[in-house]
């Protein structure tokens, strides 16, 4: 007989809910990373764990539940993490289905959420969802005290930090876990467990192979370093971890992570997840070092700030595999990004980046949002003007969303200002998307401009000539057809 295993990780599916078609071919299909490094804290601790990625095996919430009950678990932990921090709001909508349809067949099964959007709404979450357990905080060591219990008693729960739970029919919590330390990190977490997933089913994004469309699998994504000094008010990735709580795990041990993916698994894509990866040069610039050592052939992308990004780091990046760097560029103006609290650096200083980038081999993806408070026609249009004439060599056009955990999330409950219905509201790309409005613009009329943007970028002569000239025919064509995909939105209003 199998053993029984102390927790079932599940990374539950929100394609369908958050990407309309587009989940079919064009998006990519990220390992859950989160899950996996909590699976090596569980494991160095003792307990025996199991994945599940519903999303990665394109399971319905019924064959996922079935899934569940096979393995019979302990405890079932729902990892609400996404690939980006505003990710987790949206992939609710499947953890939610995912646990109602869970509790529904076999309420016999404790299940707890963790997450990025759990952990900035708990209370919410435990009034709302069919969930026993909530986490608040980062989750490993709220997880391993929880799998010390016996899930029922409540003065053992108690004792479990992070944790919110239900004593006699009221909701109850407890202080928060400590945060893993920099100097833990190696011992805490060691590596990811990438055994656990099915690897052979996870693809690149389409932009990350420019040049060699059809080579978007294997794929992997990981992390070598949590957490973000920064506190830009659209962003949430401070809801889980707690303000300037940067921590890297050692250059020795994050090769390991390499060494594993690229020897073992064959992957040569490989995301790098971290919200600031170009920010300490003993830590990002020496693992580029060793990793130009070992010459794996990689196809690299990561994050970095225009403010943090400096002409000696690119050489050692690019030898290291680095093919892509994303920049939050966010908007021209000066002004409405100041007011998001996203830095001091001038349009002279984007370009500068963005040449120096392309001038070394490593290609420039600009990030732009529409709709932060101070926005207004003018400014997204003078944004979307930028963003054609500075040649980078993909672009994301987003709307400015009230994500929880996020300082705009704060400002638009005390304003009464409207909020998505939904939790797939909040993606990007859904149907029943609703982004906030700015102080002289609709939710819809943003909504509406940020799609514009997006066609009128891609279908533009100047850069199809670009890309057929750096990346090929195929990836021209590719391009093209993907042009002619339109998303129905239910909001979006004309303002052009």
């Amino acid at each position: 007989m199998a053993t029984r295993p102390d927790v079932l990780l599940v990374n539950p599916s929100s394609h369908a809910q958050v990407y309309q078609g587009l989940g079919k071919n064009l998006v990519a299909i990220e390992p859950p990373v989160w899950l996996v490094l909590i699976a090596s804290h569980l494991r160095a601790k003792g307990f025996s764990v199991e994945a599940l990625d519903a999303e990665a095996e394109f399971l319905s919430p019924a064959q996922a539940v079935e899934k569940v009950r096979d393995a019979n678990p302990r405890l079932v932990a729902v990892v609400v993490y996404g690939q980006q921090p505003s990710a987790s709001t949206q992939n609710m909508a499947g953890a939610s289905l995912f646990v109602s349809t869970m509790k529904s067949a076999h309420p016999e099964f404790p299940v707890i959420l963790v997450g990025g959007h759990v952990s900035a709404l708990p209370l919410q979450t435990m009034e709302e969802e069919q969930a026993d357990f909530v986490c608040q905080g980062e989750g490993p060591r709220t997880l391993a005290a929880l799998l010390r219990t016996d899930l029922r008693d409540a003065l053992q729960l108690s004792k479990v930090p992070g944790l919110w739970y239900r004593d006699s029919g009221r909701i109850a919590s407890t202080p928060l876990a400590p945060l893993i330390l920099q100097e833990e990190m190696d011992a805490e977490m060691p590596g990811d467990a990438y055994d656990l997933l099915p690897m052979q089913n996870y693809r690149a994004h389409n932009w990350h192979c420019f040049g060699d469309i059809a080579a978007r699998q294997p794929y992997a994504s990981l992390y070598t370093s949590l957490g973000c000094p920064f506190h830009c008010s659209f962003c949430c990735i401070n809801a889980p971890f707690g303000k300037n709580t940067f921590r890297h795990w050692s250059v020795e041990s994050t090769l390991a992570k390499f060494d594993l993916l690229a020897g073992k698994f064959g992957v040569r894509n490989i995301k790098i997840s971290d919200e600031m990866f170009v920010l300490k040069d003993q830590h990002f610039l020496r693992l580029c070092e060793r990793l130009a050592e070992r010459d794996y052939g990689l196809n690299i992308w990561c994050y970095a700030r225009i403010d943090t990004l400096r002409e000696h780091h690119l050489k050692i990046m690019r030898a290291a595999g680095v093919r892509w760097v994303v920049l939050g560029i966010e908007s021209h103006s000066a002004h409405v990004r100041i007011g998001a609290d996203k830095g001091k650096f001038n349009e002279n200083a984007i370009g500068r980046v963005v040449r120096s980038l392309q001038d070394e081999g490593i290609n420039a993806m600009g990030n732009y949002i529409f709709g932060l408070p101070d926005d207004e026609q003018d400014s997204m249009k003078a944004t979307l003007e930028m963003a054609m004439g500075l040649g980078c060599d993909w672009a994301n056009f987003y709307c400015a969303m009230a994500y929880p955990g996020s300082a705009l999330h704060a400002t638009a409950i005390k304003n009464g200002w409207e909020l998505p219905s939904t939790w797939a509201g909040y993606s990007q790309h859904a149907f029943e998307t609703l982004p906030l409005p700015s102080q002289k613009l609709s939710a819809g009329e943003i909504l509406a401009f940020r799609d514009y943007a997006w066609k009128t970028y891609f279908t533009d002569p100047a850069y199809l000539e670009r890309v057929l000239r750096k990346f090929g025919k195929e990836t021209h064509d590719h391009v093209v057809e993907m042009t002619r995909y339109s998303m129905k939105r239910q909001h979006a209003v004309g303002l052009l």
